[in-house]
């Protein structure tokens, strides 16, 4: 399993945010954060999944590998997993 999780530096709406992902599949990302995680479906964002601050300890202890977010992006990248941000995409961090 490699699910992946930066740390939580991310501000939007006054809490602090991580990225979560996959670098082997998005059913292995959809089926870790179901499991451990609660965090709903529809709260994928094309590629990762935005994790709060207070459920970042949760995932490491779950499994995920905290990473550095340059490493987690290129893990993302490197596994053609990454999907380019564009124009009309939700307003979250990124």
């Amino acid at each position: 399993m490699a699910v992946l999780i930066d740390t939580p530096v991310w501000p939007w709406r006054g809490r602090l945010w991580s990225h979560l992902v996959s670098d082997v599949s998005y059913d292995e990302l959809h089926a870790f954060v179901a499991a451990e995680l609660g965090i709903p479906r529809r709260a994928f964002q094309g590629d990762h999944y935005d994790v709060p601050e207070e459920l970042h300890a949760v995932a490491v202890a779950a499994g995920a590998e905290p990473v550095g977010c340059r490493e987690l992006l290129a893990r993302l990248r490197g596994a053609g997993l990454r999907k380019p941000h564009g124009r009309g995409a939700a307003a979250a961090p990124h």
